[in-house]
């Protein structure tokens, strides 16, 4: 089968492939022609009549290619082809997904696995700086900032502004963080040019630079 033939099944906008599919695929250990054909069956549904001939005319294909990719996707136990009794009571072939939708489960499964343990990271990191464990509201506050899209990098950086500043509690470092995202503050790159312009600032001592009006404090009066 020509990759030219599917991707241009694909191109016509004959299939809308799910994102997160689309970025997990190679997580199936199938390629990119192999993928786009599973997507085809997957907007079939979850169970249907095997019609090699259908999916060889719809594709434009050899029923040939069709069987082989029936045949991978079999193997890599994504698609299952089974012999069923239908509702007139007649005995026919069904290609079933169960066991894609089966592996999806645990792939979506495992990253949140890796998303917790992520989260359990930043947790130990800010109990070793404080010395301390953390009290089940602190967990609730760090919950809060990742879930609003704060990074765990910029967490970070605020957490060592903290202790530097000889403080180990979450209000102060709360308030760092509203500060940095009031000023446009997203990333540690932006923390470090903010603390160049700083000390740029405190180099030059100029008469006429309005210290209260540069935001190099984190904090306001």
């Amino acid at each position: 089968m020509k990759s030219s033939k599917l991707m241009e099944y694909y191109k016509k906008g004959n299939l809308v492939i799910p994102l997160y599919l689309l970025e997990n695929y190679k997580k199936f250990q199938i390629d990119m022609d192999q993928f786009v054909f599973l997507m085809y069956l997957y907007h079939l549904g979850n169970s249907f009549p095997f019609d090699p001939e259908k999916f060889s005319s719809e594709f434009g294909v050899s029923t040939t290619d069709i069987l082989n990719y029936i045949g991978i996707l079999t193997e890599k136990k994504l698609v299952r082809v089974e012999v069923v009794k239908n509702d007139k009571g007649i005995m026919e072939e069904v290609v079933l997904l169960d066991d894609f939708y089966h592996k999806i489960s645990l792939i979506m499964m495992d990253d949140a696995n890796q998303e917790t343990i992520t989260n359990t990271n930043i947790f130990e990191i800010i109990e070793k700086e404080f010395s301390r464990t953390l009290s089940p509201i602190e967990y609730e506050i760090i919950k809060a900032w990742l879930e609003s899209n704060i990074s765990e990098e910029l967490i970070k950086e605020a957490v060592k502004e903290a202790t530097f500043n000889g403080v180990s509690n979450l209000r102060y470092i709360d308030k760092i963080l509203y500060e940095w995202n009031k000023n446009g503050i997203k990333d540690v790159s932006d923390v470090e040019k903010a603390k160049k312009k700083r000390n740029a600032i405190k180099e030059k001592q100029e008469e006429d630079i309005d210290l209260e009006a540069v935001d190099w404090d984190w904090f306001d009066d």
